[in-house]
């Protein structure tokens, strides 16, 4: 599958896709920084240097920023517009829905271990 955005570095990524996601859930940087887990005096310094890529989350942190957003932590760190859009399909997915999902996909997995 051929990405359908350029290539960035991953930290690029990350800033890009957690800004949008956080914009399109109408949150403030401080807003997101809190219901992150962030200190409140910190909070919206921290998510603006993650945004602007001058600093880049730690593993925990990344995945609350992703549990705050609403959003699976892959979403933040794919380029690919398609790929995020399957990401964000199945995370908003009931678990009938990511069942069936993951049986359409079952047969795919089989034929690259083969």
């Amino acid at each position: 599958m051929e990405p359908s955005t350029t290539s960035q570095p991953t930290k690029n990524v990350f800033a890009r896709r957690m800004k949008q996601k956080r914009v399109e859930r109408g949150l403030s940087q401080k807003q997101l920084g809190i219901a992150a887990g962030l200190d409140v005096g910190v909070a919206s310094a921290r998510i603006n240097r993650y945004e602007t890529g001058v600093h880049s989350p730690d593993y925990l942190t990344a995945l609350r920023i992703a549990e705050a957003l609403g959003t699976a932590l892959p979403s933040l760190y794919t380029a690919d517009d398609r790929l995020l859009h399957v990401i964000d399909g199945y995370t908003a997915a009931d678990a009938q829905t990511q069942r069936m999902i993951e049986s359409l996909l079952e047969p795919f997995q089989s034929q690259r271990a083969n």
